[in-house]
């Protein structure tokens, strides 16, 4: 996905379609002994497994381009409310904000002026996709939203609506529960 929206576009405008090419697959590969190689020797599910040494998710830290679009897209849009708002300890001049995307976790961003920095981009190591969990009706209802204000999106599975906040950064929406993908607990 490599389309973004215009810089100068509302919080909720529309981001640009989603490109065929960007839901088909890589090459065809059987990696199945290497996924079952990796599965043996590394996967911990279920009721046997350690704990996990962390607590959870405190933030993930987005970077903006523009403050106040952004907030009218996860506040007002997508209903995440902005609960914090403050100066970048880092970086002068810059503001780190933040919304409550439940269960006690945060979703973060840094705006950056003065820096000329590129549209998003997939990299080694960056962010493929955020997925937020959102109750089945709660999810229709941002459903519609999304249809009103014109964002394209990705319908899979009856339970994923894939699509770009106004940085062109890939978000899902998915009415699963925490812990569980497409009806199979995760773990």
């Amino acid at each position: 996905m490599s389309d973004v929206p215009e810089a100068g576009s509302a919080g909720t405008a529309a981001p640009r379609a989603m490109r065929a090419a960007e839901t088909d697959h890589g090459e065809v590969v059987d990696r199945t002994a290497e996924w079952e190689r990796l599965r043996e020797q590394h996967l911990e599910a279920g009721p046997g497994r350690r704990m996990s040494s962390a607590r959870g998710v405190h933030h993930v830290a987005l970077i903006s381009g523009d403050l106040e679009r952004t907030i009218e897209f996860y506040s007002g849009l997508l209903e995440f409310p902005l609960v914090e708002l403050f100066e970048n300890r880092d970086y002068r001049g810059s503001t780190h904000f933040f919304f409550d995307i439940g269960a006690g976790n945060a979703l973060a961003f840094f705006d950056f002026p003065g820096l000329d920095l590129g549209p998003y981009a997939e990299v080694l190591g960056g962010l493929h996709h955020l997925a937020i969990s959102v109750d089945p009706l709660r999810w229709a209802r941002l459903k519609g939203k999304l249809d009103e204000a014109g964002v394209e999106y990705h319908h899979e599975s009856g339970s994923s609506l894939y699509f770009r906040g106004p940085d062109g950064e890939r978000l899902e929406l998915i009415s699963d529960p925490l812990g569980e993908m497409y009806g199979e607990v995760i773990g």
